[in-house]
């Protein structure tokens, strides 16, 4: 009996937390540009394989063929999805996602609804939606990498539609809904700061801290601060999740932490020597295991920026997408 409980408890210990991936370890969150799909896959399984075994896929979005989404256009602006976060507001969970010729939305989980989402110059990629963001208020951020710009939408309850006449800092896109714009040289990264009570913006050479809120009902967007950036090519840009005061931003050459009482950039974090390198497209840290995920470009795809791999440090280890074209991952920390 003894030897039938143990191995009993052995099995299940090995369900819960199979070789080499430590308990705990949530499932992971990703842009598929192959398939054109944002998926939610099982943290547990090294290997993913969603021909063969759907069951690793948790949950799936694309608004191709999806009538709550007709109006965006989805088939010429759902091309090439390129960021995919989870944040929580008002007790409900949404995917922040955008592609880079002209979709961005904020998608309820798992029922994937509509929040808010615009086609910013569907079809092309004049504007290149690269990052989203949802403020406490409600409303949303965009970065634009080739409009170079942030812009700031009225999506929150408590903002009018419309505005002001468009001007070099209001518009009117998408459907007519309000928005304030800054201008940020190749804007690609986007993140609340609940702290600091600014939204952290990342450029090609800048990191800036801007003040989003309301003027008169609208939105609006003031610089407080910025800073240079060690090397060019801002990239990824994300709150550490173990650690309140840093921020996550990877450059063309390098990954970085950015000590905000501090206001410098640091690589003393634990496994920087294999989690810094070039081209880096997404990082982040799960605060309950310590591990980092991070994604970097593989040669041989059909696109230069794809990879199927996921590469995981503290400790080593890599996912694997088969047929994928993953552009960025991210834990999944609702």
């Amino acid at each position: 009996m003894r030897i039938t409980v143990a191995l009993f408890v052995a099995l299940a210990l090995l369900a819960v937390s199979p070789p080499g991936v430590p308990a705990g370890t949530p499932d992971v969150l990703l842009t598929d540009q192959a398939s054109r799909r944002v998926l939610l896959l099982d943290g547990t399984r090294r290997d993913w394989d969603p021909a063969a075994e759907p069951g690793v896929v948790r949950w799936a979005f694309s608004p191709l063929g999806d009538a709550r989404y007709a109006d965006l256009q989805p088939e010429r602006s759902w091309v090439h999805p390129n960021e995919a976060k989870v944040r929580g507001y008002r007790g409900r969970t949404y995917v922040l996602t955008s592609a880079s010729y002209g979709f961005a939305a904020v998608v309820a989980y798992p029922s994937g609804e509509r929040y808010w989402a615009g086609a910013l110059a569907p079809g092309t990629i004049r504007v290149n939606p690269h990052s989203v963001e949802l403020l406490p208020n409600g409303d949303v951020a965009v970065a634009g990498s080739t409009g170079d710009v942030v812009r700031l939408y009225a999506a929150g309850s408590g903002g009018r539609e419309r505005g002001r006449e468009p001007g070099p800092e209001r518009g009117r896109e998408p459907a007519g809904a309000a928005f304030a714009a800054y201008a940020l040289d190749d804007a690609h990264g986007l993140q609340w700061d609940d702290r600091w009570r600014v939204l952290w913006a990342l450029g090609r050479d800048r990191l800036v801290a801007l003040k989003a809120g309301r003027e008169r009902g609208l939105p609006a967007l003031t610089r407080v601060f910025e800073v240079a950036l060690p090397t060019p090519g801002g990239h990824d840009l994300g709150q550490v999740a173990g650690d309140p005061d840093r921020l996550w931003v990877s450059s063309g050459s390098a990954v970085y932490q950015y000590v905000k009482s501090a206001g410098r950039f640091v690589r003393d974090f634990a496994g920087a020597a294999r989690i810094s390198r070039a081209r880096v497209k997404a990082v982040g840290d799960d605060p309950v295991t310590g591990q980092v995920l991070s994604t970097v470009p593989e040669s041989g795809l059909a696109e230069p920026w794809w990879t199927r791999t996921v590469a995981v440090h503290r400790p080593s280890g890599t996912y694997r997408l088969v047929n994928g074209g993953i552009y960025k991952a991210r834990w999944w920390l609702p």
